[in-house]
């Protein structure tokens, strides 16, 4: 049976509905939305002693169950189909004596002006909206000009709609430029999912007298999981907002059908500040033999760890989903702007929006496990926030790792999800006379987190790897005697602060280009300067010509100024597939100074974090043409890879010699009564250097 118009032009003719509602017959027609659904929305708009219109009514029950349950009695339905009207009225008959159905065109309606308080549509606005042809909205104006005369002021019209853009962005600046107030509701699920996937809407629009000038447009939105509306501040933020929900009920929808191949990664907003409080990763696992009870899971990162690779990566998921044995795992990262309250508090907040993300065939009965490392949330405090005019807003925060170990971070809000410098913190060193406890004695409260700084302990694999790199510079000990060290790009200062105090003759000079680094590294992370560390504000690429410069008017007997040259830093721009360095520090003509601010038998060490296939092997013909020599270290689990660049060849060596050769300096660095770290293997970092 052919129910559907031929062209959209049908859906505002009289014939199209007659010929609709006779192949149809008695079967009352929904477009959408039952009214058990829409009844919380309707009864907060709609009271019993207000005179109701309804336009385009169809044989639709809504007006019979308002009218039953007591909503509201006197209720007036319009139809333009003869044939429609004729059934309603059968139906009703003397069963609801207040309720009328007349014979109507909603675009030249017979009614006096502001005669009702409520004028309801559910569907008809979506029906006619059908595309943006001038013909079309001209139709639409007309609709809401009568709807807006046969309204009383503080009246208000409510329309039931699927929210296409074109049709919620036509209605809110109609009414938002009378002066009405606009309010947007997301109408509740039956949970019905297979049987409609789109959201359903209800735009309640509130008649005001217009007032002359330039007043202010009130725009709201409610979403369906709370009663608060927000507010939105232009008509392009509420369709986009609208449009979230939209995009969010699909993808709900397509979760539920089938696996997803891909990661799917969404944002949980706060109610109030509407700033994301969780973020969400869905990862399904097809090597995963379904059972009874491993079908579902979620798993709580803690906070200010889900920057690990476990966490923070798609490969780390997917493993971590693999080792926990579950066919779907949604993880949840914890936002630092957000508290929460614990684990059961979590999960109480989470348990009826991520049951809209389960797997297809997760059996009603199935309780879904909330999982973590060691059962907690872990431990973020956030100790500074400033705002840098160069590297934008940052944090500094303190976050427990895994066991008892604690770490302070630099974090720039821009690109979040990465650690520009870490420290590890020292243990608080006991009071003196302070006794032990024992079982008899009263067991002491939670010890307060540290905040001294581990001088000793570079948390950074790469730079583990670039000081492993010295091991180029040749000797038994490669930064014996006076070794001059430029470093660009301090950070939290752990890199040249590790050369300063092991290469205990070396000489470090530091560029930094933001003067806030500077005072984050001082304040915050135990950097100082002295004889042997000096910092220069500047930017690299000036330092570095400029020290060229001089180089070149020197006699040719006399030295280059640096022993070894470290790049470690990274790029503000984000839209280039390189995060570090920035492109200019890598151009040909940038890196022939580099060259001639080293000695001939000196190491150039690079840390490279570059996603893009091509740009990558361009850059490393570049350093090719200028550095004979090249060693590569790449980062297990990281996107870094560590450049080793000599300016002669004369002084290669051989994988195994060079790991050799750090066994020597690494015995040469542990001195006694200095503090020396198991993970600093410096021969292990270079077992996987390889000679590009």
């Amino acid at each position: 049976m052919d129910l559907l118009p031929r062209s959209p032009a049908e859906f505002g003719s009289a014939r199209y509905w007659d010929r609709f509602f006779r192949q149809r017959g008695q079967r009352p027609f929904e477009w959408y939305g039952a009214f058990p659904e829409l009844c919380p929305v309707l009864h907060k708009y709609v009271r019993p002693r207000d005179k109701v219109l309804v336009v385009g009514c169809g044989n639709s029950e809504m007006s019979e169950q308002m009218y039953d349950v007591g909503m509201c009695e006197d209720i007036v339905n319009i139809d333009i189909s003869d044939g429609v009207i004729r059934q309603m009225q059968e139906r009703s008959g003397s069963k609801r004596p207040k309720m009328s159905y007349l014979v109507m065109d909603m675009l030249q309606m017979e009614f006096p002006d502001a005669h009702f308080q409520v004028v309801l549509d559910k569907g008809t606005l979506d029906a006619i909206l059908t595309d943006e042809e001038e013909a079309t909205l001209a139709k639409v104006d007309k609709m809401f000009v009568e709807i807006s005369r046969v309204l009383q002021v503080g009246g208000r019209y409510l329309c039931v709609s699927l929210a296409q853009a074109h049709v919620l962005k036509k209605a809110v600046e109609f009414f938002s430029q009378e002066g009405w107030v606009v309010r947007v509701h997301q109408v509740a699920s039956s949970r019905d999912k297979q049987k409609f996937v789109l959201p359903v809407f209800v735009y309640v629009m509130t008649k005001f007298r217009k007032i002359s000038g330039s007043a202010p447009q009130i725009l709201e939105i409610c979403p369906e999981e709370q009663d608060k509306p927000m507010r939105v501040e232009s008509a392009e933020l509420l369709v986009s907002a609208v449009k979230d929900r939209q995009h969010y009920a699909l993808l709900c929808s397509q979760l539920r059908k089938t696996p997803c191949r891909e990661q799917v990664s969404l944002d949980l907003c706060d109610k109030e500040s509407r700033r994301p409080r969780y973020t969400l990763h869905v990862v399904d696992s097809p090597s995963v033999k379904p059972s009874r009870d491993n079908h579902f899971a979620i798993f709580i990162i803690p906070q200010g760890r889900e920057t690990e690779w476990l966490f923070g990566t798609e490969e780390g998921r997917r493993q971590l989903a693999t080792s926990a044995g579950f066919g779907r795992l949604v993880t949840v990262a914890l936002h630092r702007e957000q508290h929460y309250e614990g684990m059961a508090g979590i999960q109480a907040e989470l348990s009826g929006k991520v049951m809209e993300l389960a797997p297809p065939g997760l059996p009603a009965w199935q309780q879904v496990p909330f999982l973590s490392v060691g059962g907690d949330i872990g431990v973020r405090t956030v100790q500074h926030r400033d705002t840098s005019p160069l590297s934008g807003e940052y944090v500094v925060e303190d976050v427990k790792g895994d066991g008892t170990c604690y770490f302070r971070r630099l974090i720039f809000l821009r690109n979040r999800n990465v650690v520009q410098s870490e420290a590890r913190l020292l243990a608080p060193a006991p009071l003196p006379g302070r006794k032990k406890w024992t079982k008899d004695k009263k067991k002491p409260g939670p010890t307060e987190p540290p905040t001294a700084i581990d001088k000793s302990y570079l948390c950074c694999e790469h730079h583990k790897a670039m000081v492993a790199g010295l091991c180029l510079l040749g000797g038994p000990n490669p930064l014996a005697g006076d070794k001059a060290v430029l470093v660009v790009g301090l950070g939290g200062g752990s890199l040249p602060l590790f050369v300063h105090d092991y290469f205990l003759q070396a000489r470090v000079a530091v560029v930094e280009i933001d003067p806030s680094m500077l005072e984050v590294a001082t304040c915050w992370f135990g950097f100082s300067q002295g004889d042997r560390m000096q910092v220069h504000i500047s930017d690299g690429l000036d330092y570095v010509a400029k020290l060229a410069a001089e180089v070149s008017v020197l006699p040719p007997a006399a030295p280059a100024q640096y022993d070894a040259v470290m790049f470690d830093v990274d790029s503000k721009d984000l839209t280039v597939g390189m995060s570090c360095p920035p492109p200019a520090f890598v151009e040909k003509p940038f890196l022939q100074k580099v060259k001639t601010i080293l000695k001939p038998e000196g190491v150039f060490v690079l840390n490279l974090v570059c996603r893009d296939a091509r740009l990558k092997e361009s850059l490393l013909a570049t350093l090719r043409e200028v550095f004979p020599l090249l060693y590569a270290r790449p980062i297990e689990g990281e996107v870094n890879e560590i450049l080793f660049c000599q300016p002669s060849s004369e002084g290669r060596q051989d994988p195994a010699e060079l790991v050799a050769h750090a066994r020597v300096l690494e015995g040469a660095l542990r001195q006694p009564g200095r503090p020396w770290d198991s993970s600093y293997a410096l021969a292990d970092m270079l077992q996987a250097v390889k000679i590009l």
